[in-house]
């Protein structure tokens, strides 16, 4: 390979990662998978809210405040032990999942919903099944990506204010006229400034450094980039803006697909050291405990294949340890991708852990191919107006809003990790 060659394709790749965020529809599954299983696990919590982060709960609240003085962890919860405020941290988390996952203002959305997943976890840190331990992780994670550029409120949002403009334009009088602009993310930002500020003075942002700095920096970023959109649109300022946010989207992504990896080949390497999953005879165990056997009939006949339950413990022994090698090899990481799923929507079925299963499945999906995503979307798309078609309206007039909202990507961009 010549110099020249070489050179060619490092400018072409530096320009994409800074040019363009990469993966849009598979952080937009993770978005909607994590807030939507997180937002399931409160609501099918909410009788029970009391006894596992509130006031009744056996990890009680001066205890609860010991330990995070002794790790340094976060959770506003600890910044009173009212129940007013318990209810209140508790409903913003419902809301912020909910909102988050349909995407209104997403950015503010994932700081929010970041906080109340830190709060409540952290609050009783005896609490979950396993997938809490990823959804904390995605959380923070999310934060840092550009996850509403598609299938999400703001990607119609700024889909419909792009229209508004062309139309001005095409018109003549686009200068005399303005894109209207909602109030709604300025106030957000105002009050979400406010209750940062008190939160630091107070010293109730945990005893790490970095969450403060990284909560100052998100504000302050978003209040700069409103800024450069409303008064300097088209200046260097707003593409300087523009490749930050790409390079912080696609390093997180990266760190994403880093973490699924790590969860799965040291589940797999720590089951090989272990005398049962060497038999071939792990999986029995489980399925004859009652805490894990929400069908205990469906349970029974599966213990009861010997054949069946030593293909199911290897099985899960090799696809486990076997994925993180084939990224590069997009049909077998697609047939492992299946396998893993099906795995996971089996242990929710047979063991009775299905958030843990969800949260698997969401952070799985960073893996599926763009295609697929695709063709997933325009069915739901295709659903959708005829069953608004049902109501009186045509199929096919809101496609052109949808099809704004999928970024255009040429031919030539090959195979990547995430499609």
């Amino acid at each position: 390979m010549s110099t020249f060659t070489f050179d060619r394709k490092l400018a072409r790749g530096i320009q994409r990662i800074t040019s363009s965020a990469l993966g849009p529809y598979q952080t937009a599954v993770i978005r909607i998978g994590f807030s939507a299983t997180y937002l399931l696990f409160l609501l099918r919590e909410l009788p029970h809210r009391h006894e596992m982060y509130g006031p009744d709960a056996p990890w009680n609240w001066d205890m609860a405040h010991q330990l995070i003085s002794g790790n340094q962890a976060f959770s506003v919860l600890m910044w009173s032990d009212s129940t007013v405020w318990f209810e209140v941290v508790y409903a913003i988390a419902l809301l912020s999942a909910a909102l988050l996952m349909v995407g209104w203002h997403t950015r503010a959305m994932s700081v929010l919903f970041m906080v109340g997943v830190l709060s409540l976890q952290n609050r009783s840190i005896f609490m979950g099944d396993g997938g809490d331990n990823v959804i904390h992780l995605m959380a923070i994670y999310l934060v840092l990506t550009r996850c509403g550029q598609v299938w999400s409120l703001d990607a119609r949002r700024a889909a419909r204010a792009a229209r508004a403009v062309r139309v001005a334009d095409a018109e003549g009088d686009g200068p005399r006229r303005s894109v209207r602009r909602g109030v709604a993310g300025q106030v957000l930002w105002v009050v979400l400034g406010m209750v940062l500020t008190v939160a630091t003075v107070t010293d109730g942002l945990g005893g790490t450094w970095w969450l403060p700095v990284l909560f100052w920096i998100l504000w302050g970023g978003q209040g700069a980039w409103w800024a450069v959109n409303r008064y300097a649109p088209h200046s260097e300022a707003r593409t300087l803006l523009d490749v930050v946010a790409n390079l912080a989207h696609n390093a997180t992504l990266v760190l994403i697909m880093a973490e699924v990896c790590l969860i799965y080949s040291t589940a797999g390497w720590y089951k090989i050291q272990g005398s049962r999953w060497q038999d071939g005879t792990a999986l029995y165990y489980p399925l004859k405990l009652d805490s894990f056997t929400p069908w205990p009939g469906l349970s029974d006949i599966l213990a009861s294949s010997g054949v069946m339950v030593m293909l199911l413990t290897y099985g899960t022994v090799i696809v486990q340890v076997a994925f993180p090698f084939t990224l590069f090899n997009r049909r077998v990481k697609n047939v492992l991708l299946v396998a893993m799923m099906c795995e996971h929507a089996g242990i929710a079925l047979l063991l009775g852990l299905p958030f843990f299963s969800m949260a698997m499945i969401a952070a799985d999906s960073v893996f599926l191919p763009t295609v697929f995503l695709v063709w997933l979307g325009g069915r739901v798309t295709l659903g959708r107006e005829l069953l608004f078609s049902r109501k009186g309206k045509v199929p096919g007039q809101r496609r052109a809003v949808d099809d704004e909202e999928a970024p255009q990507r040429s031919d030539d961009e090959g195979h990547t990790l995430v499609g």
